[in-house]
């Protein structure tokens, strides 16, 4: 049986040659995984759609680059990574925010109109989501992007300081910042559920 590994990299060679059709087959292979990555960073759908085209712009651009040692799936989140970063760098943080608390409320709103949920729930799990949005705003870009990839893409260490190009400790280090951060942002959530 083929893994996709060695799928992506016998298509990764016949994209190298210019078949479009395999280079579109990497993109619906990997584009949804890459948009979960990159949304959890921006918290923005319309932001992660852009990076996730700027991904994998960036990739047929390089794609003579990339080494065959290396994983193709790894590859594309590096490249998204940076992306992000570069799209952090040149974002203003606090429209970010209001952007992302004001699509977070509407979202809230339809859904409890959708589920019929019990509206004490509702209001819990978007000041909950409003909660969690603030404190991923408020860490550093390097942090966010180690929160991220480990709690959410379920990473290891080491895979988070190739990512990001930290060493091991570093990489530790920057998501032991981002958990401590979230935690005081995320504890009056707790005392209140508790």
């Amino acid at each position: 049986m083929i893994t996709m590994e060695e799928s992506d990299l016998a298509t990764v060679a016949r994209a190298r040659n210019g078949d479009a059709e395999a280079f579109r087959a990497l993109v619906e292979r990997h584009s949804h995984s890459v948009f979960r990555l990159v949304y959890r960073m921006t918290g923005n759908a319309q932001d992660a759609e852009d990076l996730v085209q700027e991904t994998f712009i960036k990739a047929f651009r390089n794609l003579k680059g990339f080494e065959e040692r290396a994983h193709f799936g790894s590859w594309l989140y590096r490249i998204a990574v940076n992306c992000f970063l570069d799209w952090r760098r040149r974002r203003h943080p606090h429209e970010e925010l209001r952007e992302n608390v004001e699509s977070q409320i509407q979202a809230g709103a339809v859904g409890y109109a959708r589920h019929k949920c019990n509206p004490d729930q509702v209001l819990l799990r978007m000041e909950l989501q409003r909660r969690l949005k603030a404190g991923l705003e408020e860490l550093s870009t390097k942090e966010r992007s180690a929160f991220v990839l480990r709690h959410f893409e379920g990473m290891s260490i080491a895979e988070i300081g190739r990512l990001l190009d930290l060493d091991t400790s570093a990489a530790k280090h920057s998501v032991f910042r981002a958990v401590q951060k979230m935690r005081r942002v995320l504890a009056p959530m707790v005392s209140r559920t508790a």
